[in-house]
């Protein structure tokens, strides 16, 4: 029996158009239901008004750094230039997240768009890495400082700073990129709840219908290195700090050197403290309600206690504050 090539061509066609048939019902989902954070109503208007409040508080807080680094040239400093650039990522990685989950608290509901959440990930992973990677650069510059004073305003001069800042922007957009890349290049046909109120890496992943064992080894090994790296960097400089500080006879001079790495240590030991605490414990053992909790401590809690921290006990900071309300005065 002989097979014309019209029939061949009309069989491929047919199969092409099955096959095409097939991805598009394969790819159906177009949109994720965010379970949130609890289904009672006064509980949500109470978290909505709680929320606001922090929110408000935290995009005022960290403009008011920005502004003071700004206009104060007594701030103009390699130390003042990268705790400007960290309030700014703040206020960008709290606006990726929480305007969102206050319109769905104040709506009672939370749905997002597959391209509005693949957005919001490539946001807020961007952010949260660039911050990861600043925090470190941070170190690196308090060490310059304590350790190699003589050298410091040589090294960290204007194009330095530069550099080491657009490095951590550039990192971390980069970091986002792959991780969205991989989360999404997955298809999504079945289940579309996730049960946070943002739409997080692992939760979106565990929805998808094709085998995800090799992105998420891919995904672990490159967040771990890329918080290992930062971590090595920020624990040698504070070493290496502190057996500087120990041999500094000076009282004052051992206060000014503690003075200027307190608060830079206490926000590093809650940032990549929570970021351990979140990688070291396994999904399949964590309940929701603590992935959320300590969810909401870093996307919350944290960028609204960095701008409290660093002027809380920082008389550079209130000098700045005084000397801007004199001349507005």
């Amino acid at each position: 029996m002989k097979i014309s090539a019209l029939d061949v061509k009309e069989n491929l066609e047919k199969a092409q158009r099955q096959e095409a048939t097939m991805d598009e019902n394969f790819t159906s989902v177009t949109e994720f239901i965010l379970v949130g954070l609890t289904s009672q109503r006064k509980t949500q208007l109470l978290l909505f008004v709680m929320m606001f409040l922090i929110y408000t508080l935290t995009i005022l807080g960290n403009l008011v750094v920005i502004l003071l680094v700004q206009i104060d040239t007594h701030l103009q400093t390699p130390m003042y230039y990268f705790l400007m650039h960290l309030s700014g990522l703040e206020i960008c990685y709290v606006t990726s997240t929480e305007p969102q989950m206050l319109a769905h608290l104040l709506a009672g509901n939370g749905v997002i768009s597959y391209t509005r959440c693949a957005a919001q990930l490539f946001v807020y992973l961007s952010f949260g890495a660039a911050e990861c990677f600043l925090l470190a650069v941070m170190a690196y510059d308090r060490y310059l400082a304590i350790c190699q004073p003589l050298l410091y305003p040589v090294v960290m001069d204007r194009w330095c700073r530069m550099h080491l800042v657009s490095s951590c922007w550039a990192g971390g957009f980069l970091g986002g990129a792959i991780y969205v890349w991989c989360t999404f290049h997955h298809s999504y046909c079945g289940p579309n709840r996730i049960d946070h109120f943002m739409c997080e890496m692992s939760l979106v992943l565990k929805l998808a219908c094709d085998d995800t064992h090799v992105t998420q080894t891919v995904i672990f090994v490159l967040a771990g290195v890329g918080l290992l790296i930062p971590i090595i960097v920020v624990v040698t400089s504070y070493v290496v700090i502190l057996f500087s500080v120990l041999q500094i006879q000076s009282v004052t001079g051992l206060r000014k050197a503690f003075s200027t790495c307190t608060s830079h240590l206490i926000v590093v030991t809650v940032f990549y403290g929570t970021l351990i605490v979140t990688y070291a414990i396994p999904r399949s053992t964590a309940s929701s309600d603590r992935d959320k909790n300590i969810a909401l401590f870093y996307v919350v809690v944290t960028p609204f206690l960095n701008p409290i921290i660093y002027t809380l006990r920082n008389k550079d900071v209130h000098e700045a504050v005084a000397r801007a309300l004199q001349r507005r005065v």
